[in-house]
């Protein structure tokens, strides 16, 4: 695991932590800003699983090239 999946993890957690607070609280904005956190966190999650999955290739290649 990454730097960027780690960091999307705790930021799609973040959204949801803020969107169950703005569900109690009734404040919109709040659940709003949550939906957005999370979305931004899943999507830097993705992003960091991707990269690493193109280093194991990469990785992979180097190490069948070297046989």
């Amino acid at each position: 695991m990454n730097r960027d999946e780690l960091e999307g993890k705790a930021e799609a957690f973040k959204g949801k932590v803020k969107q169950a607070a703005g569900d109690l609280t009734d404040d919109e904005q709040l659940h709003d800003e949550g939906v957005a956190d999370e979305v931004a966190g899943e999507t830097q999650e993705t992003l960091g699983r991707a990269r690493r999955k193109v280093g194991e290739a990469i990785e992979d290649f180097g190490n069948r090239i070297k046989k």
